[in-house]
């Protein structure tokens, strides 16, 4: 399992969002669906580096849901690569929230996404051998 951390990763987050009202589940706090569809797409951002053009997700693992994120907090998204194979990496990808009125972050979720390099025929393809890995 994943550590839990006491304060956000160092650098610039992969994504920085606004949840808004059209993300919330029927409770009216952010449907998780959401905040796992934005930690799709800065994994898959971090991947698409990585192997210097397309990736496909083919697995998460490991989410977990810490704490809620309400309407109108600030989301920072945070990932890195953490393994790779021959085709495939592993990048871990943390959310952190921020209320519009605060300074002080939570973390609110973890997972690890599994990305497969592809061609133009969204065929498995070899890695680069001189991986650029994101700054952290």
């Amino acid at each position: 399992m994943l550590a839990k951390e006491a304060s956000m990763p160092n650098g610039a987050p992969v994504i920085r969002t606004i949840a808004m009202p059209a993300d919330t589940n029927p409770a009216g706090d952010i449907f998780g669906g959401w905040l796992m569809s934005q930690m799709d797409l800065a994994a898959g951002s971090v991947a698409s580096l990585v192997s210097r053009g397309r990736a496909a997700t083919i697995k998460a693992e490991a989410m977990v849901f810490h704490s809620p994120v309400f309407v109108g907090d600030e989301v920072s998204l945070f990932g890195r690569l953490i393994k790779r194979g021959r085709t495939s990496m592993q990048i871990e990808v943390e959310a952190w929230r921020r209320s519009r009125d605060s300074h002080e972050t939570t973390k609110v979720t973890e997972a690890i996404f599994t990305f497969v390099a592809i061609d133009e025929h969204r065929r498995p393809r070899p890695l680069p051998d001189d991986i650029v890995v994101p700054a952290e």
